[in-house]
This record gives C-alpha cells, structure tokens and sequence, in this order.
C-alpha cells in the first residue's frame, strides 16, 4: 500500500522521502518508484550483529540523510527487527524541521503491548518512551480471533470502534465507541464479552 499512499499524497506536489526498514529493501522496492517525481528512496538501518547490541560503526546518523527539500517522510512497515523503530525515533529527533512522518504497518502495538520485554531490548523501551504516545493513527484495525471474534478500528480523526462478528464470521456491526484508544486487554475481555 505505499505506492498508494505515495499517490495521494502526491495529488499536491511534494517531495517525499520514503523509508524502508532495511538496505536491501530499499533497493528492491526502488524501482516501483522510478517514474514518480519528487520520491526519494532511503533505508532505516544495515542490520548487522554489531547493530543490534548498539555498537554499529558503519551507522549513518538520520540527519546526515535528510535533505533540506524533504516535506514528508514515509517509514514503511518498521516492525521485524527493533532497531527499525529506534531509528524512526531518531529521524524524529535529528530533524530540526519538524516534518510530518507517517508510519506504514509499524506494529505499534507490539511495543506498547510489552512484546519486546525492556530487560532484552533496553534501547527500543527507552526510545519508545514520550515517542509513541505523540502518534495519531490514520488508519488502525486489530483483529481479535476466537469465539468471541471482532475488531478494532479507527479512521482518523473519528473515534475508535469496537465491531463483533455474527456467529458465522459473515457479518460484522459496531457495539462499542470512544475517543481515546482503549487498551487491546479492555477489547478482549471486558467490551467484546458483553456483546457476544
């Protein structure tokens, strides 16, 4: 989908920087871009063992990447290895202009959720700190599996909405709202029960 979003977002001229999670993505998924103006495709990290003990000595620092006619930076899915997000932190804090970043697929809830226990991954917990909660989803959808399946889900800037499915999987209604994100442990058993 970053093509598409790369596309609307183009309807007004702008010159974006896309991010992919690694070198190697980068250069594979280049050559979707080819003929759009005003993209410039760039990677978060070069994942190496040094890397992920925080000890890269062939790191370029985000800031040494941004260009001064950058508007909008695009991170597309940063979620398989940790340091991915870290460096989302960094392109946030090493950029004096203060340009919208809008984060594709990032998994965000597996940081939130504790999935990367801060004993194993220190650095993301400390860099996720003050920096996850400055995020507003566009678009957000969880899925909750099992008997008492539903979803989650938000379209920017309207409320978060709590949906069951009918029995049989087919059909789905909305049972719950509200303006503020409710935890994914509040969905699971506290409102999907009551309506299922």
């Amino acid at each position: 989908y970053t093509k598409e979003i790369v596309a609307a977002l183009q309807r007004k001229p702008r010159n974006l920087r896309i991010f992919f999670p690694d070198e190697q993505e980068a250069k594979r998924q280049k050559r979707l871009f080819n003929n759009v103006q005003n993209v410039m495709i760039d990677f978060l990290t070069r994942p190496s063992a040094l890397g992920d003990l925080g000890l890269d000595p062939f790191k370029v620092e985000m800031k040494d990447r941004i260009r001064d006619e950058d508007e909008i930076f695009i991170v597309a899915y940063p979620s398989f290895n940790p340091n991915e997000m870290i460096a989302v932190r960094e392109l946030a804090d090493q950029d004096d202009k203060d340009r919208p970043i809008v984060v594709i697929n990032g998994e965000l809830d597996r940081i939130r959720s504790g999935y990367y226990p801060a004993f194993f991954y220190p650095r993301l917990n400390s860099a996720m700190k003050g920096f996850l909660e400055d995020f507003d989803q566009a678009l957000y959808i969880h899925n909750f599996k099992g008997s008492r399946g539903g979803a989650l889900h938000r379209t920017y800037p309207g409320s978060y909405q709590v949906y069951v499915r009918d029995p049989l999987g087919l059909k789905v209604r909305e049972v719950y709202s509200q303006q503020a994100m409710p935890s994914l442990k509040e969905v699971s058993l506290e409102i999907l029960p009551k309506f299922t």
